[in-house]
């Protein structure tokens, strides 16, 4: 499926997330990862390969969505927010009820890419803002380039916080060169591949997660259905560890993500290494929350 920014924001999203669990596929033999790899496309790398400049790529005035007396329109793509690639849009709301505008499912070039975005809109008001994506997120998913943008709508009553509407995916292309072609680094150690799901673990990375120990994971969703994935039955060096790991991929998209494993639990195992990593791959689907596969155990090891 599914972290990044501040360190509140990433704080907020961390607890959200904290306790999920996953499945994987029938690859019961041990296979080695190595740790010290060479930094590739998602795995945070911030090599000038993978740094996004879109200085020149801007998005055509349009309106995305115009139902329930609200209408949304973007204005344009600023590219020197702070945070990173902003999405500029008019919210007119022209109803009786205060609301509040989010984005969901977003990705960008097939790659699965979260937003900040919560707009607040009073009753006959209007209101700017900006649909905004990481910088740091867009550089570990190996986006050099924005050209293809999908993104849903949801919006709620801010007051009830009843629902309102979910729109259909909003397809967006920029002015980026027509030929480009988004590539996607699959290389590591497939942990499953089966059911229109890929799911390969890339590398460990311990000295520079903020949380404690992240195994980086690339996954593909050649199914035509949204799918979330969790890891369950987790074991560290042969403990029993909770990590964190929830991540929505939408239909025919790709996304590059991360198993956490949090210090504390870690060092309360009197764990200094990651050697041996055992798990399951819990897959499901998104909506109807209706299992697809509970995958058999996996092990791994790490050079």
């Amino acid at each position: 499926m599914k972290k990044f920014i501040t360190i509140m924001f990433v704080f907020s999203l961390a607890l959200i997330v904290a306790a999920c669990s996953s499945s994987t596929d029938d690859n019961n033999d041990k296979t080695p990862v190595d740790e010290t790899a060479e930094k590739q496309n998602g795995e945070n790398t911030k090599d000038e390969s993978t740094k996004t400049d879109n200085t020149d790529v801007t998005l055509e005035e349009q309106v995305i969505y115009e139902e329930n007396d609200i209408k949304v329109t973007v204005t344009g793509l600023k590219n020197d927010s702070f945070y990173g690639p902003e999405i500029t849009v008019l919210i007119e709301n022209n109803s009786t009820k205060n609301i509040t505008v989010q984005s969901r499912r977003s990705s960008i070039n097939g790659l699965m890419v979260d937003t900040m975005f919560s707009a607040d809109v009073a009753a006959g008001k209007k209101a700017n803002d900006g649909i905004t994506f990481s910088t740091s997120e867009l550089e570990a998913s190996g986006i050099t380039t924005i050209k293809d943008i999908e993104l849903a709508l949801h919006i709620i009553d801010a007051d009830t916080w009843d629902e309102i509407a979910n729109s259909d995916l909003i397809s967006l292309t920029t002015t980026a060169d027509a030929s480009f072609v988004q590539e996607y680094d699959d290389s590591g150690f497939v942990a499953y591949d089966a059911d229109g799901v890929k799911v390969v673990i890339k590398k460990l990375n311990s000295s520079e997660s903020f949380w404690g120990s992240d195994v980086y994971l690339y996954i593909e969703n050649n199914s035509d259905t949204d799918i979330t994935i969790q890891a369950r039955d987790v074991a560290v060096n042969g403990f029993m560890v909770d990590p964190m790991l929830s991540s929505d991929v939408g239909a025919g998209k790709k996304a590059f993500d991360t198993m956490t494993f949090m210090e504390s639990d870690l060092t309360d195992n009197g764990i200094t290494d990651i050697t041996d990593l055992e798990f399951k791959l819990h897959i499901f689907n998104t909506e109807s929350w209706d299992t697809i596969k509970d995958t058999d155990s996996i092990k791994v090891t790490f050079d």
